[in-house]
């Protein structure tokens, strides 16, 4: 079915009218109520001590979240694709769990399960180990929240490659080892460096499972989104909008290098 220009038009000014009003006018006056006492108050309230150190373990949670399910993101879509696995459904919908389920309740979860009444709660008491209101558990949030990004741009391109170069090095008697770092990882790297940039967006914002199994102590184990938070709540409104500005610039980095790299992926 062919579409008119006028109906083009208008359903261009209607998304893009949509999206004024649910994106640009809310971050619009953010910025504004940001610089709004000028630029060096903005600096003064993103250098306070309780700002650093909740950037630093901000930085601290994501790094490790990035690279633990970078790893195992890889491993499970390699799983998934080349091996025969027994319950292959059942691991996809697990894989996509975290889309279907709040972040609250993982916060609720890890609470049952790793708490002082928790089931292991008792035994990592005994022995010294502290996971809740602790980075642990917040780094544990982290990587239920973004576990499916990994897997799932680099699951198609596996699909996609297919296993003939893989056999090819196997026939010409290179290990696994070998053909992984030769042949596979080089055909996935755009998929793989898009489904980082996509952990890296998603951990960055995460609050609501993190909130949970955290105690929130300025210069401890407060986050950016906690900071933002927390200073809301105390009614120190310029420095919620500084941090929040913060947390969202970090995000728009990542966001534009996605858009370079998805660029880049679709000339090669």
């Amino acid at each position: 079915m062919r579409v008119s220009r006028r109906a083009q038009l208008s359903l261009r000014t209607l998304a893009l009218a949509y999206l004024f009003v649910l994106l640009i006018i809310p971050l619009g006056i953010i910025l504004y109520r940001t610089f709004e006492h000028g630029a060096s108050a903005v600096i003064d309230s993103v250098t306070t001590p309780a700002a650093v150190s909740a950037f630093w373990l901000t930085i601290e949670i994501v790094t490790i979240a990035v690279v633990l399910n970078t790893v195992f993101g890889v491993l499970l879509a390699i799983a998934l694709v080349r091996s025969r696995v027994r319950g292959k459904s059942i691991i996809q919908v697990l894989v996509d769990l975290p889309f279907a389920v709040s972040p609250v309740v993982v916060g609720v979860s890890l609470l049952l399960v790793y708490g002082n009444a928790g089931w292991f709660g008792t035994w990592l008491a005994e022995h010294g180990i502290k996971v809740i209101f602790s980075v642990p558990g917040m780094v544990l949030a982290t990587i239920f929240v973004t576990v499916p990004f990994v897997v799932r741009e680099v699951e198609p391109v596996l699909r996609e490659i297919g296993t003939e170069q893989e056999e090819a090095a196997a026939t010409l008697g290179a290990s696994r080892w070998q053909t992984f770092w030769r042949i596979t990882l080089p055909a996935i790297r755009w998929g793989l460096a898009y489904g980082v940039i996509l952990t890296i967006a998603r951990a960055l914002g995460e609050y609501g499972g993190v909130s949970l199994v955290s105690q929130s102590k300025p210069g401890e184990s407060q986050t950016l989104t906690l900071l933002v938070k927390s200073r809301y709540d105390n009614l120190d409104e310029a420095g919620a909008y500084a941090a929040a500005t913060l947390l969202m610039v970090i995000a728009v980095v990542a966001l534009i290098i996605m858009t370079v790299l998805d660029r880049k992926k679709s000339n090669v």
